[in-house]
């Protein structure tokens, strides 16, 4: 009986300091703990419940925003098709169009070559399809619009004026746009929003980007070479590029000067030309495609640089000042060329 009495207070004495180990475990304080996660520590508490919170990390409210890049653009018209025959007759072939092939001429027998540049000025008669403003399913019809549209998509490839004439340079379609409408500009306007009344002088910016005129683009630089075939006996006449220009002009409005924008490859453009058909104010049914109004050489133009006894390739503005004197240079070096394929022959 005794023994049983002694195991009965040993396990009251236990179980009492049990009671009591646990009753001052539950009176400390929370202690806090970190736990490693990926890259970052985030900071783990207990509250009175026994539920973990993680405490967010601390952010740096002076951070400035990200800088947004304004980048100029030129805005073009996306074609839109009739959805029915704008016309009476169905017209096809312009879809089927394909340039002719040139002509292969050889080396060897290229015995006389010339090079010349010459500047169309889309203000005299002959050229009025250069500036035809109407609106068709391919497009606006102004030529700029239509070497625009067909570099945008990347049917062509456009190479630095600024550089030389020998594409060697290609532009990105941003390029040219910052040429003709330059970046983007932010200015600080009224906040007409905020301050309906203006009496507190709020301000807010705003960006304003200059749209693209088509009607400053009113020439266009074409670089030619002449050349003899003795195989043939003829005088061959080849488009090497085309490059459009803008006018310039001084802060009074008045003329100033023009500087090619880019150049572009004539023989990459012809393909495309010849889906696009040109203005005829005779008849608006015989109208011919832009490859073969080229290629007829239906177009009116002046000379205004040559290889032609011009070892310091300078333009013909370089060594005449006077414009009228110019114009006569410009006929003067059609006459050498056409004189040396007549005095090939003997009658």
């Amino acid at each position: 009986m005794k023994k049983h009495f002694i195991r009965l207070c040993l396990l009251a004495t236990v179980f009492a300091l049990a009671v009591g180990s646990l009753e001052a475990q539950t009176k400390r304080p929370a202690k806090k703990r970190t736990v490693a996660g990926a890259g970052k520590k985030k900071a783990v508490t207990k509250n009175k419940a026994g539920a973990n919170t993680a405490v967010a990390p601390v952010q740096d409210t002076t951070a400035k925003p990200p800088v947004v890049v304004l980048e100029a653009d030129i805005k073009l018209d996306t074609p839109r098709k009739s959805l029915r025959n704008d016309a009476i007759i169905e017209r096809n072939l312009v879809k089927d169009r394909t340039p002719l092939t040139y002509e292969h001429i050889r080396e060897d027998d290229a015995v006389y070559r010339q090079r010349i540049w010459r500047e169309v000025d889309v203000h005299e008669k002959m050229n009025l399809a250069f500036v035809y403003k109407a609106t068709e399913d391919n497009g606006n019809q102004r030529f700029i619009n239509i070497l625009l549209s067909e570099i945008k998509r990347g049917g062509i490839t456009a190479f630095d004026a600024t550089v030389d004439d020998r594409f060697t340079t290609p532009m990105t379609f941003k390029q040219i746009a910052e040429g003709l409408v330059s970046k983007p500009k932010t200015i600080q306007v009224p906040d007409n929003v905020a301050d309906p009344d203006g009496s507190k002088g709020l301000m807010r910016d705003t960006v304003i980007q200059d749209e693209f005129n088509p009607e400053a683009v009113e020439r266009y630089m074409i670089k030619e070479e002449w050349v003899f075939d003795k195989e043939s006996s003829r005088l061959h006449v080849r488009i090497l590029g085309i490059a459009p220009e803008k006018t310039i002009l001084n802060p009074d409005g008045s003329f100033r000067a023009v500087t090619p924008i880019f150049w572009v490859y004539y023989p990459d453009l012809r393909p495309m030309l010849a889906k696009y058909e040109a203005y005829n104010g005779k008849n608006f049914g015989a109208r011919m495609s832009w490859e073969e109004l080229f290629e007829s050489r239906m177009f009116s133009s002046r000379i205004i640089k040559s290889t032609i006894d011009n070892p310091g390739d300078q333009f013909v503005a370089g060594y005449i000042k006077d414009p009228i004197l110019q114009l006569l240079e410009g006929e003067n070096i059609k006459e050498k060329v056409f004189n040396y394929e007549q005095d090939l022959w003997s009658y």
